[in-house]
């Protein structure tokens, strides 16, 4: 059985993953909208990792005896100013859900919940590379500027994204 602390707040980051998801299908459609398919389709995968985020701890939660509680996601913005925008805002949002990320682990040490702890480990991991993807972006698009060429090549790389 999971205690009510630890319950509450993986609720709470269920919500936050659920946020996530959200927030990259709008970066999603705003790329779509401007032609840029690979760019949408890079993002398109990331709100769908996000979502597979939300379910691992929702699962979790179900095999601990807890009691799963959805509540309403933020609407997240819609428009952006370039893509440069939209990965720093991405990379920014990670950092956001690291933080978050650890002070669940920090209070699954608190709580001496050591199976959440283990859990969670996994996503500790799964942050650093999801930070590292969004920076590495962010500094490929600082390089190409306003390079329309190098921006379609970005955009032609993303799209390989599996």
């Amino acid at each position: 059985m999971i205690g009510k602390k630890m319950l509450d707040a993986l609720n709470e980051q269920i919500n936050a993953e659920l946020y996530s998801a959200y927030l990259y299908q709008a970066m999603a459609a705003h790329f779509a909208t401007g032609n840029l398919k690979g760019f949408a389709h890079w993002m398109d995968l990331q709100a769908k990792e996000e979502q597979a985020h939300a379910r691992k701890m929702y699962e979790f939660l179900l095999d601990r005896g807890g009691r799963v509680t959805l509540k309403a996601i933020a609407a997240p913005p819609a428009e952006w100013k370039s893509p440069l925008q939209i990965f720093e805002e991405s990379y920014a949002h990670e950092q956001k859900v690291t933080g978050l990320i650890h002070k669940l682990v920090d209070l699954a040490r608190a709580e001496n919940d050591h199976a959440a702890e283990v859990f969670l480990a996994w996503f500790v991991s799964e942050q650093v590379e999801e930070e590292a993807n969004a920076s590495e972006i962010v500094e490929k698009l600082k390089m190409v500027k306003d390079h329309t060429q190098g921006l379609l090549m970005m955009d032609a790389n993303l799209g390989q994204r599996a």
